[in-house]
């Protein structure tokens, strides 16, 4: 496929029968794990790939480098990939484009966008603006970049609980108008907000997967087209090795190398060899 057909592709996901679902990647390893477990589609997460790199969440990596990680990524599978760019690294509508052609320079058919950053939320009027501003730089580069435009109001507890709702929506619609795709409303669990939430928003809702989430098919029966787990895979795999370790400090032994993928195995994920 080319970059278009796949940004085109990741369109089409957000409206199939199922809902789409990503266990978020880090690298290339992971994104070739769930190539080839049949996931349609791969997604980045900002948060890990930045612990991995030393810096912390929240636009701590710069723009260039967190591109480098994803060029990385859509470089080693064939399917399509979603970035995760948080806020476009820059608050304003010249952020977004750069972070937009930088997408596009490395390959990705698609990108979350946030609406919120170090100070708080961005004002309702300029993220619209970065939006269409993203909308626009994918159409004079011939690559309509599938945005999955975030708000941060749950997430952050943004204004008194009861308003949220309603806060969210009111975001949501305005992005939709400026040219999103896809709505992800991150800190949301509770069935009935999730519901209606999907009900009000005119265009596909992403939900953010955490422990008391309700399961896939009780989330598609209650309207959510798209699903991410976030950095929690990471985290689970950064427990694994953490107790890993513990095993080896505290008593002497490796039981944990019995539950494994092998080097053989991980390296037959990767044919090419550097020259």
């Amino acid at each position: 496929m080319t970059q278009s057909e796949k940004a085109a592709r990741l369109r089409a996901l957000h409206h199939a029968d199922e809902p789409l679902v990503f266990v978020n990647a880090w690298d290339p390893i992971t994104a070739r794990i769930l190539e080839t477990m049949n996931f349609p589609a791969i997604a980045t997460t900002s948060a890990a790939i930045a612990n991995v790199h030393g810096f912390r969440d929240g636009e701590g990596m710069s723009r260039a480098a967190m591109l480098e990680a994803v060029g990385a990524i859509t470089a080693a599978v064939s399917v399509p990939v979603s970035a995760d760019l948080e806020g476009g690294y820059g608050p304003t509508v010249e952020d977004a484009i750069a972070t937009a052609y930088g997408a596009i320079d490395v390959g990705a058919a698609g990108l979350n966008f946030e609406d919120a950053n170090q100070d708080g939320l961005l004002p309702i009027d300029l993220q619209s603006k970065r939006i269409r501003a993203i909308r626009d730089a994918g159409a004079q580069r011939g690559v309509e970049l599938v945005i999955n435009a975030r708000t941060d109001v749950f997430l952050r507890s943004i204004g008194a609980p009861e308003a949220r709702l309603a806060l969210s929506i009111e975001r949501a619609a305005a992005y939709i108008e400026a040219g999103a795709d896809a709505i992800f409303v991150p800190g949301v669990a509770d069935a009935a907000a999730i519901e209606q939430l999907a009900s009000a928003i005119g265009a596909p809702l992403n939900i953010l997967a955490g422990a008391g989430t309700p399961s896939i098919s009780e989330l598609k029966a209650l309207g959510v087209r798209r699903v991410s787990c976030g950095g929690a895979p990471h985290g689970h795999v950064m427990a694994t090795f953490q107790k890993a370790a513990a095993e080896v400090r505290d008593l002497g032994t490796f039981s944990f190398i019995s539950d494994r993928i092998s080097h053989a195995d991980l390296n037959a994920f990767f044919q090419k060899t550097e020259v």
